[in-house]
């Protein structure tokens, strides 16, 4: 069936119950590549909370786009085989705890037609809440529906993205993505064969699985935490990016980076393709 515009729109869930704990937390840490240096501690206070003198357990700031994973509006029919991340917009409202029971509420902010051989675009908004109702994040998040335009709704409208500086990068850093890091990946909470079974993929139109959008989403923030932000979970405000191109496990993933004050822009790439996999990307520290 076509989505259903315009009352695609009216749906919203409230107060969905969450939680999790440190495992969940170090869990997907590992399943960003964080650890690989077992020398590196800066890293390894994101997975390892057993340390011969104390030092506390950290939290990845993108581990907000898994801690309330799977929380949506409603029932959209969509052909699913051809849906893939489009964006993500994060604002962090405080830093997010080792542990919590949370709540979640969802809503669809925008449902955009790019034609029927050009798929759809729909925008959820999601607002995670401590157990005192206190705003932990607010996620905006978009999906690519490959086999779901032409359905008569609006094609314009969405927010304009971020532009990144045209001058050289002011950083680097280069990530080599592990033949199994979207099997770790996905213990997460994405279960999408996309990412781990070859048929499915190769019926969604890729040669092999792909690596989930949102690990490389955890990778820029990596890139950020380790160039510009010391490690600081709590620095950061705001981390946003729209997802361009598929990373296949296996390669090496180059997050480029321009800092403006407070705002550090990124884009991320992958060399040996000549591809870019993640653009208009900003991070805002404080």
């Amino acid at each position: 069936m076509p989505i259903d515009y315009p009352a695609v729109l009216d749906l919203k869930t409230e107060a969905t119950p969450y939680s999790w704990s440190d495992r969940e937390v170090m869990l997907y840490a590992l399943g960003i590549g964080m650890g690989s240096d077992p020398r590196n501690e800066k890293e390894l206070q994101f997975v390892n909370e057993a340390f011969a003198s104390p030092k506390p357990l950290k939290v990845v700031p993108t581990f907000a786009s898994v801690c309330a994973w799977g929380v949506r509006p409603g029932v959209i029919d969509l052909n699913r085989v051809m849906v893939v991340d489009g964006e993500r917009d994060i604002t962090f409202h405080k830093p997010i705890p080792i542990a919590a029971c949370a709540t979640a509420d969802a809503r669809v902010l925008g449902v955009y037609d790019k034609g029927r051989e050009k798929g759809a675009v729909i925008q959820n908004e999601v607002f995670v809440r401590d157990g005192d109702g206190g705003k932990i994040v607010t996620i905006v998040s978009s999906i690519f529906a490959r086999g779901d335009g032409g359905f008569g709704g609006p094609s314009e409208g969405m927010p304009e993205p971020h532009q990144v500086p045209r001058r050289p990068p002011d950083r680097s850093v280069d990530f080599a993505i592990r033949p199994d890091q979207a099997l770790i990946y996905r213990l997460s909470g994405d279960r999408n064969p996309l990412h781990s079974d070859p048929e499915f993929a190769i019926r969604a139109g890729f040669p092999k699985p792909i690596l989930h959008g949102m690990c490389t989403y955890g990778l820029t923030c990596r890139a950020v935490l380790q160039t510009y932000a010391d490690y600081d979970p709590s620095a950061f405000r705001r981390h946003r990016v729209r997802f361009s191109a598929p990373v296949f496990p296996g390669e090496i993933v180059t997050v480029n980076l321009w800092k403006d004050g407070d705002s550090i822009s990124f884009e991320a790439h992958v060399r040996e393709r000549q591809v870019i996999v993640a653009k208009n990307g900003q991070t805002v520290l404080g």
